[in-house]
């Protein structure tokens, strides 16, 4: 019975958050495009900051070892961007010479590529747009994070199924402006919606799995816990200032920059009010 309260908890949080994250990302908000990429920062460096690093850090593990990790996993991060980067070049300039294109042309779209999101439509930048560098670091820390998530819906349910249920409603609150920003960053170079869904889906539902390895070793994986929250913060922190914020660096009028500031904030306040409201109910 509890095993499949954990499994039903689980899949709920992790796939449900996704799905409602969906429906107001593309649905009601979805007519201010450039907005959100704002807000995506906002939200991805308040779930880091204001969420994971302090639930890290509360686990009593040594300050020195947990920035370690964070460190470690912004190195990472890079990396994993710089291989992406340089399989995604390899790729075009293969294509380039197979189909006679001149250096003037390779020239030509790269610089049309430097400054698609500024000038597209979110049409244009889904028939042309490069894998977005920060997509592949946006799943993997997803899925790192999701399987903590799994983890703690699984010892509150070991502890008491109302906990458990509260638990899962609260990790699926408190997800869904994460995913929203996530969904964000993968739509900047998903050929479709659908696609962008299904990868932020198949990270939430690791949620379950991470329910699963909960229910089984929660004693041993009780210590590694903020090691993996570090990871996950590392790869947020990563995509809001190394491809996110770099977007919004541009020279605007007073309005559009007040716009964007205001919407960044927003996406702070969103994850901070959701996150202190599910730690509230959580509490009582």
């Amino acid at each position: 019975m509890t095993l499949l309260a954990i499994l039903l908890g689980t899949l709920a949080a992790g796939i449900g958050s996704v799905w409602l994250a969906a429906w107001l990302s593309f649905g009601i908000v979805s007519r201010y495009t450039q907005h959100m990429l704002s807000l995506a920062a906002g939200a991805l460096l308040a779930t880091a900051f204001l969420h994971l690093l302090p639930e890290a850090f509360e686990a009593g593990v040594e300050p020195h070892n947990l920035f370690m990790t964070l460190l470690f996993g912004l190195l990472f991060f890079f990396l994993l961007d710089k291989a992406e980067l340089w399989h995604h070049g390899h790729e075009h300039h293969h294509g380039d010479a197979h189909q006679g294109h001149d250096h003037h042309d390779a020239h030509d779209h790269d610089h049309d590529h430097a400054h698609s999101h500024a000038t597209d439509t979110p049409h244009d930048q889904g028939a042309h747009a490069k894998p977005l560098a920060g997509g592949w670091a946006i799943l993997a820390g997803d899925s790192v994070h999701c399987f903590g998530d799994g983890v703690l819906i699984a010892s509150a349910f070991m502890v008491d199924l109302k906990l458990g249920v509260v638990a899962a409603l609260a990790v699926l609150a408190h997800e869904v402006p994460h995913h929203m920003g996530d969904l964000v960053v993968l739509r900047q170079g998903s050929q479709s919606r659908q696609t962008a869904v299904l990868k932020v889906s198949l990270a939430g539902a690791i949620t379950a799995l991470g329910g699963l390895a909960g229910y089984a070793l929660l004693d041993q994986l009780h210590g590694v816990l903020p090691y993996m929250l570090a990871i996950a913060s590392s790869s947020f922190i990563y995509v809001a200032l190394a491809d996110l914020i770099p977007q919004l660096q541009k020279r605007l009028s007073s309005r559009e920059t007040a716009a964007q500031i205001v919407w960044l904030m927003s996406g702070i306040a969103l994850v901070s009010a959701v996150s202190l409201l599910a730690h509230s109910f959580i509490l009582h």
